[in-house]
């Protein structure tokens, strides 16, 4: 992987020439290792972060470059994680020069002529953009859609009841050195700086994950719930409820879903369903203490899924309890697989011969 700046795209067959825009951040630097761990075809790695980081190394890729008009040519594909405000700005450059852009804020999710992907549940959306954009969704969406997809096609889906259990990791590493820092004051009996949270986040779980706009009384996470579930599924007419809760786990968000279905649908078929589904474990045994957890999701790229169980108080609902790595499938493992999907089906190439 080379250092430097912009050439023109390499030719096809030659490998892609690959921008990752936020290089140097949590999420960044795991698409760094998935890019070599899954082989991704990619002459050349460009990283790219702000003017503080410009000139830094990053090793076995090369020198950290600064976004301007100049650096952003000749790529074919451009991965973005590096906030809504970079995005905004320089994904339409970046596509205009002809790279496709997989942005990983949430700054295009819900534009219409952006399409929202999750590559198990729906690839044939990645032809629809008309920015030269491809949005990866939220977190906590993403783990979710994965497992909700086989059962929305077999029963349909009519609600939603969601409560997630989300790791500090998804504030960024501020957020984990916060809860490992509160954690060691606590235990050594001094009293836990309060900076990154409202409140103490050791300990303790805050119903408040996200940030509150003027005048709503949901956070702008559980707003990415509703609308991106209903995106991605297609189907505007789920109802959703959603309760975001931040949790004292470093890595790997949980999720309490209650899924009432238009048509019957058993747990046991539900759990054969989930087993079948590309992208999903099941570890299923309650009684032998065997369920999803943060601990053992920390890592791994695949949704897990346990405590299947029918609704006491409703025979149309299912009971679910879904966790995933919020770093790897719920970020990077995905903007990976979709660069993936727009390599097979042949669209980076398309994008820049037509810039």
């Amino acid at each position: 992987m080379s250092d430097n700046g912009a050439r023109p795209a390499s030719a096809a067959g030659d490998g892609y020439r690959v921008a990752l825009v936020g290089a140097t951040g949590q999420v960044g630097g795991v698409m760094l290792q998935l890019l070599r761990e899954r082989g991704f075809p990619a002459r050349e790695v460009v990283p790219f972060a702000s003017e503080r980081s410009a000139g830094k190394e990053i090793e076995g890729v090369g020198v950290v470059q600064p976004l301007t008009e100049e650096t952003i040519q000749g790529f074919d594909v451009a991965i973005f994680s590096a906030g809504g405000a970079t995005s905004g700005e320089w994904a339409p450059k970046f596509a205009a020069a002809g790279a496709i852009v997989v942005d990983n804020s949430s700054k295009w999710r819900m534009d219409e002529d952006v399409p929202l992907v999750v590559a198990e549940v729906n690839p044939d959306a990645l032809a629809e953009t008309r920015k030269g954009i491809v949005a990866n969704p939220n977190c906590s969406t993403m783990q979710m859609v994965v497992a909700l997809k086989p059962l929305h096609d077999a029963a349909g889906i009519e609600r939603l009841v969601i409560s997630t259990y989300q790791a500090v990791s998804g504030t960024g590493r501020k957020g984990v050195d916060e809860l490992l820092g509160q954690s060691h004051a606590l235990l050594h009996g001094q009293d836990p700086d309060v900076a990154v949270y409202a409140h103490q986040i050791a300990f303790n779980a805050l119903p408040h994950a996200g940030t509150f706009a003027p005048g709503d009384d949901h956070t702008d996470e559980e707003r990415k719930l509703i609308g991106e579930t209903r995106k991605i599924l297609g189907d505007e007419s789920i109802r959703v409820s959603a309760t975001c809760v931040r949790v004292p786990v470093v890595n790997g968000h949980s999720e309490a879903v209650n899924v009432e279905t238009r048509e019957p649908l058993s747990p046991e078929r539900a759990r054969e369903l989930l087993a079948a589904a590309p992208g999903v474990t099941v570890l299923d045994d309650p009684g032998a203490g065997i369920y999803p957890m943060a601990i053992e999701a920390d890592g791994k790229d695949d949704v897990f899924v346990g405590r299947i169980r029918r609704d006491a108080g409703n025979e149309r609902a299912l009971d679910l309890w879904i966790v995933s790595d919020n770093l790897r499938k719920g970020a990077a493992t995905n903007a990976i697989q979709l660069a993936e999907l727009l390599h097979e089906r042949g669209l980076l190439r398309a994008a820049s011969a037509a810039a």
